[in-house]
């Protein structure tokens, strides 16, 4: 790479990046743990629908999924950006305004997962 970035600068190229070092990674997360209390997993594909698209049309990373119980008793929401403060403030107003999520508690991590990354808990209430 060393000769690739050399040989570009060479021929008026300017400095020569990876894709992945022009769009740094998503590291930081908002986790959503919360309960559900159901089998019938329609309202809860009409939230993910709503948080997928406004986190994508406000630019602010990705939904990435969930995980629920079998029983439907409970479970965790999962979406990742560079930014947890914007991807939770994007969010944010979605979770408030839907009932099953009354309690839910809201993981923003500030980093990757591994031991010492600064996060915050934030309780949803109506």
């Amino acid at each position: 790479m060393k000769t690739l970035s050399w040989l570009a600068a060479a021929i008026g190229l300017g400095a020569v990046t990876s894709p992945a070092a022009a769009n740094p990674a998503p590291d930081q997360a908002v986790i959503v743990r919360f309960n559900y209390g159901s089998t019938d997993l329609s309202r809860l594909f009409d939230l993910e629908g709503k948080l997928e698209a406004t986190i994508t049309a406000a630019k602010a990373g990705e939904y990435d999924g969930n995980e629920v119980a079998v029983d439907g008793s409970d479970g965790i929401l999962y979406m990742y950006g560079p930014d947890a403060d914007r991807l939770f403030q994007v969010v944010e107003p979605i979770l408030r305004a839907t009932p099953f999520m009354n309690g839910a508690k809201v993981t923003v991590r500030y980093g990757p997962p591994a031991d010492g990354v600064r996060e915050k808990v934030v309780t949803i209430a109506p």
